[in-house]
């Protein structure tokens, strides 16, 4: 909906991606009156409809693995509840390894993984070959994988995610920029947008990249700096069957990546010499690493022509580890934000988290290790290991 926002809300959401959707779709399903959420552009239009889609619990500590796991569980069941087709396509995660310090550290997170229910484990050379015919295996010494990961389509997540709030009474408003949070007496009185005031005593802070302005509309200091990530999408592999399933595989060391695409493929590589900035359009300049790195792990995909690309942004914080909590003031500013890649994939559990945080309950994952004041005490910090 655009061109009107009420006068009062009792929950303002910023931000119509997949962890606002979440949010608003798990809020009012709850029961929670008066959802608003509020996108400055059309749903899903930030680094929501840039991501490469990818699910997985795949990760090397309890929080990120149980936040994972449980939203893919929610993706399984993506069709009921709340009902959208998202091509789920569980063709599982694989991740070459080709140092003696990163198998020792995927051994560790595999059994971490598997005593929280992940399916995961650690293959050999032959068998990741197997699995991702693609590869080139030289100087590799083992993978890790698990079946029960893979990609879907983050824009119909979010169709299915707005949709279903708007069915229990959520109210969304496109075209709306949030400009200003008024506060007083350590509470939220209102939110301001370029279509009008909307009296509300609590807003949750789900703006990605954008994030770290919200907080400073309140005094909350969250540290998100955006990254541009670019992705390629190919024509057909030769030499590779349409109908030949692949996991999503990425070379560890490189960072470089690939899954299926239609007849193609979609690929991508992280660029360390990228700096921190809004920048939205498509360069050359990391494309002769992304090359090196296709020509020593997979050098099939060179033959294949490139028929489009994009250009994202990650919303990076220090440890490269989610923001996800409740400011000590003012009071009711949550957030969820930060997440350094791995926002879409854990959206459908943030959502349940959010909604816990707001209704003062025991959220559904311990997301106490999440919260911003990581950065302004000797909390110890979380350690990532993945992609």
């Amino acid at each position: 909906m655009k061109g009107a926002v009420p006068e009062r809300a009792g929950v303002v959401v910023i931000g119509g991606g997949v962890i606002g959707t979440s949010v608003a779709f798990h809020l009012a399903e709850a029961g929670v009156p008066e959802v608003l959420l509020l996108e400055r552009d059309s749903l899903a239009s930030g680094s929501t409809s840039k991501a490469a889609g990818g699910v997985r619990a795949q990760f090397s500590d309890e929080v990120n693995i149980a936040l994972g796991a449980r939203s893919l569980a929610a993706f399984a069941g993506f069709g009921t509840r709340p009902g959208q087709e998202i091509d789920l396509r569980r063709v599982g995660y694989l991740f070459l390894l080709s140092t003696d310090s990163e198998v020792a550290a995927f051994e560790q997170s595999v059994a971490m993984q598997n005593a929280l229910g992940v399916p995961s484990r650690m293959i050999g050379v032959a068998e990741a070959r197997r699995l991702s015919p693609l590869i080139d295996t030289d100087g590799l010494l083992a993978a890790a994988y698990s079946p029960d990961d893979g990609h879907c389509t983050p824009e119909s997540v979010v169709q299915g995610y707005a949709a279903g709030a708007r069915r229990h009474g959520a109210r969304i408003v496109t075209g709306c920029e949030v400009v200003g949070i008024e506060a007083a007496g350590g509470e939220i009185r209102s939110v301001e947008t370029t279509l009008g005031r909307v009296a509300a005593s609590t807003v949750v802070c789900a703006a990605g990249a954008w994030s770290a302005a919200v907080g400073s509309m309140v005094g909350v200091d969250l540290p998100v700096q955006p990254y541009r990530r670019q992705i390629l999408v190919t024509d057909r592999v030769p030499g590779v069957p349409d109908d030949h399933e692949i996991p999503m595989t990425i070379d560890f060391t490189t960072t470089f990546y690939f899954h299926r695409e239609g007849r193609g493929l979609l690929l991508g590589m992280s660029d360390p010499d990228e700096q921190p900035g809004f920048r939205l359009d498509r360069s050359d300049d990391w494309m002769p690493r992304l090359t090196e790195a296709i020509a020593h792990r997979a050098p099939a995909v060179l033959d294949a022509g490139i028929t489009g690309g994009w250009a994202g942004l990650y919303e990076v914080t220090p440890d490269h580890n989610a923001l996800i909590g409740e400011a000590g003031a003012p009071g009711r500013f949550l957030y969820a934000t930060g997440f350094s890649g791995h926002g879409f994939l854990q959206g459908p559990a943030v959502g349940e988290v959010i909604r816990d945080l707001y209704l003062g309950r025991e959220p559904v994952v311990d997301v106490t290790p999440l919260s911003v004041d990581r950065f302004g005490d000797s909390t110890p910090r979380l350690e990532i290991h993945h992609v």
